[in-house]
């Protein structure tokens, strides 16, 4: 470990939406034992470097597992360019979690052999729980971010996308509270300085992005994403100083551009990847990941609810214009809905349900409507469905 040097505070700002790679004057490089409180603003942050993560790494080896990086040709050949997946979402890990956190988090941690206490709807509540319990009960607290030995540690990654990955141009990291992304920065700041490194936030979580575009950190008033793993109001000064000094760029991603990108490692990947895990790549599917060269994307977390799970297949379905509800108005009539059917039939359609309304609704006496949920390709084949419909003659409106 190597020792703290003197620090001085915080220099300029960066513009709003500018990123740089180098070191922002100001802040030292060193990494010091412990980390500033969260809650305190350090004017000394002291950025982690490639030598305090190789020494993380002869910490820590005897329980990685390893995950070597691979190509993926399906997903290749929907962006576009070579997607390379670190799969980071099969290693074993756990941590304290918001009262929200999936079933499957909390056994998993349990099965480690830790006592799980749930309590607040983010983790920057959990955060606030953990440090009162420690100081109550004369405990180590240990924070899923803010502390140099956990950069370092997550930092092990980077080492492992530089020797595994030797061809990518661009590495893309999901970023929460920034332990993940400060780590794996300030590894590829030293081993492969021509790698731009990407962030990407949840949109209704992007605290990272607020505290770059103000110059200091940002606590936002609330969070709303699926991506409960990285669903954090604010970051801590250091991780805040290791993405000024070390990240390109950070980026937003919507909630069904996730489910989407989850539902295709589902299909395409194998890989069973919580929310938080799947917003790199749902970054660069989107297209907002700059570039043409070959690009990692990390798959950091693994843990999802089979609820949770379900619901978002279903969002990530209708997201990629898999299902299809339509309203159709038809005359009340016999013979009228199996008419309907038919039709939905002979354009190679799946009915998935049927619901037939008379009452509480603005029709004439005479008519009903019929909501149809009906399986497609993609988005193309679902408008395809609607026009063929309205050109027999039936009133459809697709319904969001």
């Amino acid at each position: 470990m190597s020792a703290t040097r003197p620090g001085r505070a915080v220099g300029p700002q960066l513009p709003a939406g500018s990123f740089r790679h180098g070191l922002p004057s100001g802040i030292v490089i060193g990494m010091q034992e412990r980390a500033p409180e969260h809650d305190q603003v350090s004017l000394e942050p002291v950025l982690v470097t490639v030598d305090d993560v190789r020494a993380a790494r002869e910490r820590i080896a005897g329980v990685l597992r390893p995950t070597p990086v691979s190509a993926s040709d399906t997903l290749s050949r929907l962006a576009g360019r070579l997607i390379l997946l670190k799969p980071e979402h099969l290693q074993r890990t756990g941590s304290f979690m918001p009262s929200s956190a999936p079933l499957p988090k909390v056994d998993a941690t349990t099965d480690y052999g830790a006592t799980v206490k749930l309590g607040g709807e983010a983790v920057d509540d959990c955060i606030a729980e953990a440090k009162r319990f420690a100081a109550e009960r004369g405990a180590v607290f240990v924070p899923p971010f803010d502390d140099p030995l956990i950069i370092a540690g997550q930092g092990t990654i980077g080492l492992e996308i530089a020797a595994e990955a030797p061809e990518a141009e661009t590495v893309v990291v999901p970023v929460g509270g920034g332990g993940l992304i400060a780590g794996v920065s300030a590894s590829l700041a030293k081993l492969r300085p021509d790698v731009r490194v990407v962030g990407v936030e949840a949109s209704g979580a992007a605290s990272m992005r607020a505290s770059v575009d103000a110059g200091h950190p940002v606590s936002l008033p609330g969070v709303s994403t699926m991506a409960d793993g990285i669903a954090v109001k604010s970051p801590s000064p250091l991780t805040l100083a290791h993405v000024r000094a070390g990240v390109h760029e950070l980026l937003t991603v919507s909630e069904e551009e996730i489910s989407q990108a989850l539902l295709l490692l589902l299909e395409r990947a194998k890989a069973v990847v919580e929310p938080a895990g799947a917003v790199a790549l749902a970054a660069i599917l989107s297209g907002k990941v700059s570039g043409t060269g070959p690009v990692v994307a990390l798959l950091s977390g693994g843990n999802v609810d089979p609820l949770l799970l379900i619901k978002v297949i279903d969002h990530g379905l209708s997201a990629a214009g898999r299902y299809v509800v339509l309203r159709v108005v038809l005359d009340d009539r016999p013979g009228a809905l199996a008419g309907l059917t038919a039709e939905v039939a002979r354009l190679g359609l799946n009915v998935l349900s049927v619901e037939h309304h008379r009452s509480g609704l603005d029709l004439a006496m005479e008519q009903v409507e019929v909501r149809l949920t009906l399986e497609t390709r993609n988005t193309i084949h679902s408008d395809e469905v609607v026009t063929g419909l309205r050109a027999l003659g039936y009133k459809v409106e697709p319904l969001t």
